[in-house]
């Protein structure tokens, strides 16, 4: 599963332009908490988002006087940007301009480790240097609901055939048990071996539960397998 099969192709833009009170007003109209800003060209500029806008003057949520030793090693330049997220009053002025992008060729488990590695909430689908699409963690969050293969019934896969699957799950797995600790009897998954960590168990747990066709799984860590 690629960008294009799950991103947003209905995109609400800002002008470099727009008034920063307007941007509100549309991220909170359209159900959004932010969009990328273009020029007349339709080129990416930035992206408008919520954070954003979270420290303005006119509702009293500016940065608060800082303490007189942070005011001194606090550098003109940053004060000065500070000041100006506070009170400019057009989206260019606000906006982040450091901008991670994505083709729509990017596959969704490398989308995933971006928003979650660079603390963002979505990513622009570029492609030939204009905005096509947008990927957010809603769009992560629908794919999994809508995409999600059925687990087949248990009257589809024997017993075996389950054993076969909890352990192909586990294989090269450090947390891994031994075979002979993974007992299948009328769908239900029985695992036995020594005492693991309650990471580890729920690990184990995890990937027998994930296996086709399994009804349940009981562990029995810290007990012999049953004779």
């Amino acid at each position: 599963m690629r960008a294009s099969d799950i991103m947003t192709t209905s995109i609400i833009t800002a002008s470099p332009d727009m008034s920063v009170r307007h941007a509100a007003g549309t991220m909170v109209f359209a159900g959004i908490s932010g969009m990328p800003v273009v020029d007349e060209a339709g080129r990416l500029l930035g992206m408008i988002t919520e954070g954003d806008l979270m420290h303005r003057a006119e509702i009293g949520t500016g940065v608060k006087q800082r303490a007189w030793w942070l005011e001194m090693v606090a550098s003109t330049t940053e004060l000065a940007s500070q000041y100006v997220k506070e009170h400019a009053r057009k989206v260019r002025d606000v906006m982040t301009t450091d901008v991670t992008t994505i083709t729509e060729s990017c596959p969704v488990g490398d989308i995933a480790e971006l928003l979650e590695r660079r603390r963002i909430k979505r990513v622009p689908v570029m492609r030939d240097g204009k905005v096509v699409g947008v990927v957010s963690r809603s769009n992560l969050i629908r794919a999994l609901v809508t995409m999600a293969p059925e687990v087949p019934t248990a009257a589809e896969n024997g017993d075996h055939a389950i054993r076969e699957d909890v352990l192909a799950a586990m294989e090269g797995q450090p947390w891994a048990i031994a075979r002979e600790n993974v007992i299948v009897e009328n769908g239900v998954v029985h695992l036995w071996g020594p005492v693991v960590g309650a990471e580890e168990g729920n690990a184990i747990r995890v990937a027998a539960e994930n296996a086709p066709g399994v009804k349940d799984v009981i562990a029995h860590f810290g007990r012999p397998p049953a004779a």
